[in-house]
């Protein structure tokens, strides 16, 4: 881990921990729930020879600090540019979610269309892409999952999780995955340790609290017409725990160009149970 290089960042309202590495183009980083910066780890050293990579943990998780409000994607998406734009002076930059790190990456890309170049999404579609009502036949594995309504429970979940962390953290990183072994017992002990921290498992709940003014925000920009106009990349882990081809089908709905598919024999966790295979794909993609 010595390769990775360690910073703090005081933007309005919070401070944003975030990890470099690698020389080139910027791209940030963005995890998802019940992560942080460190789901990039197996990811960022196979791409540092062209890229320099910027890892935040988002507001409320890892070591970032925990404020009591702005977990609307928008919101983290502006801590995001902050820290890319403001604070490290990139003009341009690409951008990559996986989990609550895609809508976000998808908010930032909607709201500053002119500094990011490239934008991917990883097993997250784009909350709220379809209009309320819309018919067809979904994809089950689009569907709501028993912990997103559970989540945004007040204080219930809270209550029922303190001192018993790494039992609920560990069982969605033992049932998220086809790849047997992704997570080590330091994984997942590394994990623990952040979300044990005071505050933490709020603020992860609270990312799902936001649903529903994430897809009023992304609804009310999508209903303007607009349409991103960088290029897209949507990839979703092509197993049964994976939502295959909903995260580039997703892109296309508000996409000019979207690219992507299915990662083979992977489930949620892409980063981590098929990193070769994704900074692969990102290559060929940013190449392009």
């Amino acid at each position: 881990m010595a390769e990775f290089k360690h910073h703090y960042a005081n933007l309005k309202g919070v401070r944003i921990h975030y990890v470099t590495m690698g020389q080139g183009a910027p791209m940030v980083l963005l995890h998802g729930w019940p992560q942080t910066w460190y789901e990039w780890r197996r990811v960022m050293p196979l791409l540092a020879d062209k890229f320099a990579m910027v890892a935040p943990d988002l507001r409320g998780l890892g070591d970032s600090s925990r404020p009591s409000s702005g977990y609307d994607k928008r919101t983290v998406a502006n801590d995001a540019f902050e820290l890319m734009r403001n604070y490290l002076g990139h003009e341009r930059f690409i951008v990559a979610g996986h989990d609550w790190g895609a809508p976000t990456a998808f908010r930032l890309a909607a709201d500053h269309p002119n500094e990011v170049s490239h934008l991917v999404m990883l097993d997250v579609p784009v909350p709220g892409d379809r209009p309320a009502g819309a018919g067809g036949a979904l994809d089950p594995r689009g569907a709501p999952r028993w912990h997103h309504l559970f989540h945004q429970v007040p204080d219930l979940p809270e209550a029922l999780t303190a001192g018993r962390e790494r039992i609920y953290l560990e069982f969605f990183f033992m049932n998220g995955i086809d790849q047997a072994g992704t997570f080590s017992d330091q994984d997942i002990a590394e994990y623990v340790r952040t979300y044990s921290q005071p505050g933490a498992m709020r603020a992860g709940f609270n990312y799902y609290r936001a649903l529903a003014r994430d897809v009023e925000d992304n609804r009310a920009t999508l209903a303007t017409g607009f349409k991103l106009p960088m290029p897209a990349l949507g990839l979703g882990g092509g197993g049964p725990r994976g939502r295959g081809e909903l995260v580039v089908e997703s892109l296309r709905r508000v996409a000019i160009s979207a690219a992507g598919g299915a990662i083979a024999d992977c489930g949620h966790f892409i980063p981590e149970e098929k990193p070769r295979e994704l900074a692969e794909r990102l290559r060929e993609f940013l190449a392009g």
